[in-house]
């Protein structure tokens, strides 16, 4: 009888391995297609800033110009940055927080910038949203400083 339970155990841990490949398989399949996608759109993204330079200089005015300036650059380094998550996720198999909490800067960053350039903040607005922002940076800080350490 134990030669059975053995064996079964063995067959148990065999389909549990080819299990575990097929799903590793299967997600570096689907985020190397999500990097590749985030890659065409950067280097659209890129792209389309540079060839819109030159509309910066004709809008009505300067401000207008400079927040749609604003808007594609901020947006470009966001994506970058999640390029960047799918690249370390692929080589540690882990998504570090620091580099969560630089995209959640890079959001509110932007997002921010909409806001003063729509003129839509009040002073307490303005308030809220640096204290929201200083959090991600303290949080990013705090998360650089205690970081597990790197295995050999």
């Amino acid at each position: 009888m134990s030669g059975l339970s053995g064996s079964l155990t063995s067959f148990s841990e065999m389909s549990q391995n080819l299990l575990l490949s097929l799903y590793r398989r299967a997600t570096r399949l689907v985020f190397n297609l999500v990097v590749v996608a985030l890659l065409i759109g950067l280097f659209v993204g890129v792209g389309r800033t540079f060839m819109e330079l030159g509309l910066t200089l004709s809008e009505p005015t300067v401000r207008l110009g400079l927040k749609d300036l604003v808007t594609n650059v901020l947006s470009l380094v966001i994506v970058l940055e999640l390029v960047r998550v799918f690249v370390e996720y692929f080589e540690f198999e882990r998504v570090r927080l620091e580099v969560l909490l630089e995209i959640g800067v890079a959001l509110a960053l932007r997002e921010l910038l909409l806001l003063l350039f729509a003129e839509k903040l009040s002073g307490v607005d303005l308030f809220f949203w640096t204290l929201g922002i200083l959090a991600l940076v303290a949080g990013r800080t705090l998360a650089v400083q205690f970081s597990p350490r790197r295995r050999p």
